[in-house]
């Protein structure tokens, strides 16, 4: 059947969101409001300037989300921050110099702050802008207060209209993906603990419900959360709320495997009926009015079970060791899920949660000061393994460099170059030669209109004062909207507008934007090829292998502790911090452009192996006493050599990673000692051991296969390159 032809060439119309028509009309009421009542009303064009890009800069370079009220209180609280750029600015415009070194300064300092979570993320471009415009001739200490009266003007007004003009609810927060996944796991943990009863559900109906919980549980994923929800401030409330979702990460799978082996086991059942209760309690205290939860029920349960469990004699049916490992596992998800909702709503956990002597355990950031737990995340980010360290240099050079260019070459208006190189710089090479066709063919199209437009009107400034706003609104409205040709285009037809009513211009001054926006262009483009021009995607093959071999450090450590032939010294901390890192190097990877049918591995999966490889040691360093693990000496040796089989494995995936070898390249080893690993936990508890220590010893034996598990997906057909 054919198409009608016309149909299907027309071109697909774009309409601008709503939300951000609201976000332009705030701005340009604010900038204009500003600028009309200091050019027109006050005859100070020196605070008209500072109050028109001072609403543009938080308002259009910055993203600042959440609330009216949340966005407004933003803007103010910005104010200290832009009266020392604005000051730095001022007093370094002496020297063109001078004004390049503190633009480096400003440039890492304001970038690398992107470390303390999304909000300085957000309003990182907007601050550098602060610093930009007073950096530049003339230099005139003495308009000083004029440059903050209108700073201050511009930043108030735009809080005001923030919460007057379309007041915008609050978006989702991160709170309500934890809640959903929370209660979606709670409901496959009923149908698990009801087959452990003997009430096997309908196979369709736990399929759906495990499609549900794992899509639930996808949503989680800092890939899959915009920027400005993800929960990666420094605080001990964020970090809570990150530890939550990777602990319902764990406890997922957990789950699935009850349903697996599931066989009546009527204390599996009672514990993982308890477990979907407590992720209920969980779900209901996320929300900041909800009630707190508590793992009083849970704690008592999981004795209850643990005790009877070990009370058992090793049994004829070798998967009830398996099963009741599994129920142990999801009900500690559930317990770390709990204990961490409750620090994120800053409830005092048990006072015998992390004894004085174990510190620091799992929620370590609890029992820490704020500014501790700031200065940690900067300090730790101080390395050229982090993307923010990096980005920041890379940010600070190009800025510094154009700085230079434009005092050097004294181009006019030259705070265009800077802006310029700011707003068109990516995180690698490509990224950024990427936007320079439709920037530069929009900033040419935008000074030819604009230069029509002033050989047309001439020397009448009421004219570009009444064209103003509605062509403000359109270039807010249509640049998001269409692109970022559109964007320039009409960019530079406003600070044309602007400009005509501050100084007499003509033509030239549409020539020397395209000049300027050509230079910063060029300069951004040049740091992005000299300063890490792949990008996150070379260093995330480097970071994720360095993340397995941690890993693997980790989890022998952790072993030799649970079975008393070693102590504790600092792998797993060092697998967390490795575990962040690659964490933020995948999230760049996520955000820039690269060839989804490529044949590499699945770095999500990769990413999971490590994460799981903590998260897993955690709840048993938590429940196993030190050096009760293994029944005996040859117990030991045997749990000693699977971890260094399950270490061996990530350590030669590190490799394969490192040397670029074709997917499936660990395989044969990783399944042979899934194999071996399987073999031994088929054989149940060890002979002339009790119950306990062997039941223990088949805890880690499980965490271990499943670990081998999460190393076989990283090459997983189907999977590839995500």
């Amino acid at each position: 059947m054919r198409r009608s032809p016309g149909r299907a060439e027309r071109p697909r119309r774009v309409r601008p969101a709503p939300a951000v028509v609201h976000r332009a009309v705030r701005v340009t009421t604010a900038a204009c409001a500003g600028f009309y009542t200091f050019r027109y009303g006050l005859d100070r064009p020196v605070s008209a300037t500072y109050a028109l890009f001072a609403a543009v800069a938080l308002g259009v370079l910055a993203r600042v989300e959440g609330s009216a009220r949340t966005r407004a209180r933003t803007i103010v609280w910005t104010l200290p921050a832009a009266w020392a750029l604005v000051c730095l600015g001022t007093v370094l415009a002496v020297h063109s110099w001078a004004a390049a070194l503190g633009m480096v300064g400003v440039g890492f300092a304001v970038s690398y702050g992107s470390v303390g979570g999304p909000r300085m993320v957000g309003l990182a471009n907007g601050l550098q802008l602060l610093y930009i415009l007073p950096c530049f001739p003339p230099y005139s200490p003495d308009t000083l207060p004029q440059r903050l009266l209108g700073v201050t003007a511009g930043l108030l007004l735009l809080a005001t209209a923030e919460l007057l003009l379309w007041p915008e609810p609050a978006p989702p927060d991160y709170r309500g993906r934890l809640a959903r996944a929370a209660l979606a796991l709670a409901e496959l943990a009923d149908l698990a603990a009801d087959a452990c009863a003997g009430r096997p559900a309908a196979p369709a109906a736990v399929t759906a419900a495990a499609d549900r919980a794992r899509a639930r549980l996808d949503e989680l994923r800092f890939s899959r959360v915009p920027v400005m929800e993800r929960p990666a401030g420094a605080g001990a409330v964020d970090r809570a709320l990150t530890h939550c979702a990777a602990a319902l990460r764990y406890a997922g799978p957990q789950v699935l495997r009850i349903l697996r082996l599931a066989r009546p086991y009527p204390g599996a059942a009672r514990l993982t009926a308890v477990t979907a209760q407590a992720l209920r309690a969980a779900a209901a205290g996320l929300p900041r009015a909800g009630p707190v939860p508590d793992t009083g029920a849970l704690d008592r349960e999981l004795a209850a079970f643990d005790a009877a469990r070990a009370a058992l004699p090793a049994e004829s049916d070798r998967v009830r060791p398996a099963l009741g490992t599994a129920a142990l596992d999801s009900a500690e998800g559930a317990r770390f899920v709990v204990r961490a909702v409750r620090v994120g709503r800053r409830a005092p956990l048990p006072p015998d949660e992390t004894p004085a002597d174990q510190r620091p355990g799992p929620f370590w950031y609890a029992y820490d000061p704020a500014p501790l737990l700031w200065w940690r995340r900067f300090r730790a980010n101080l390395t050229p393994r982090s993307v923010a360290f990096r980005n920041a240099l890379r940010t600070a050079g190009a800025l510094g460099a154009a700085r230079l260019l434009a005092g050097g070459l004294d181009l006019s208006h030259g705070f265009w170059v800077l802006l310029a190189t700011l707003t068109l710089m990516r995180t690698s090479a490509a990224d950024t030669r990427m936007t320079l066709r439709p920037a530069l063919v929009g900033t040419a199209l935008g000074a030819a209109a604009t230069a029509a437009v002033l050989l047309a009107v001439g020397e009448h400034p009421l004219v570009y004062a009444l064209a103003l706003p509605p062509v403000m609104l359109i270039a807010f409205t249509a640049g998001p909207a269409l692109g970022q040709a559109w964007g320039q285009g009409l960019f530079t037809l406003v600070v044309a507008l602007v400009f005509t009513q501050l100084a007499p211009a003509s033509w030239r001054l549409a020539e020397a934007r395209v000049v300027n926006v050509a230079a910063g262009a060029a300069i951004g483009l040049l740091a992005g090829l000299c300063a890490w021009p792949r990008g996150g995607a070379q260093d995330l093959r480097r970071r994720t292998a360095g993340l397995l071999e941690d890993s693997a450090d980790a989890l022998r450590e952790t072993v030799a502790v649970l079975t008393g032939t070693g102590r504790p010294g600092g792998a797993l901390r060092r697998a967390r911090t490795s575990a962040l890192l690659t964490e933020a190097m995948y999230a760049q990877y996520r955000c820039e452009r690269h060839d989804p049918a490529g044949d590499g591995p699945s770095w999500q999966a990769a990413v999971l192996a490590g994460q799981h490889a903590v998260r897993g040691a955690e709840p048993l360093l938590a429940r196993i006493p030190p050096g009760t693990a293994a029944p005996h000496r040859g117990g030991a040796r045997a749990l000693l050599g699977h971890a260094e089989e399950v270490a061996g494995a990530f350590r030669r995936q590190a490799a394969a990673l490192r040397a670029r070898e074709p997917a499936g390249a660990a395989h044969p080893a990783v399944a042979r000692a899934r194999a071996a690993l399987v073999a031994e936990l088929d054989g149940g508890p060890a002979p002339g051991s009790d119950g306990r220590v062997s039941l223990h010893a088949v805890d880690v034996a499980v965490w271990l296969a499943g670990l081998l598990d999460d190393l076989q997906q990283i090459h997983e057909p189907g999977r590839q390159s995500r």
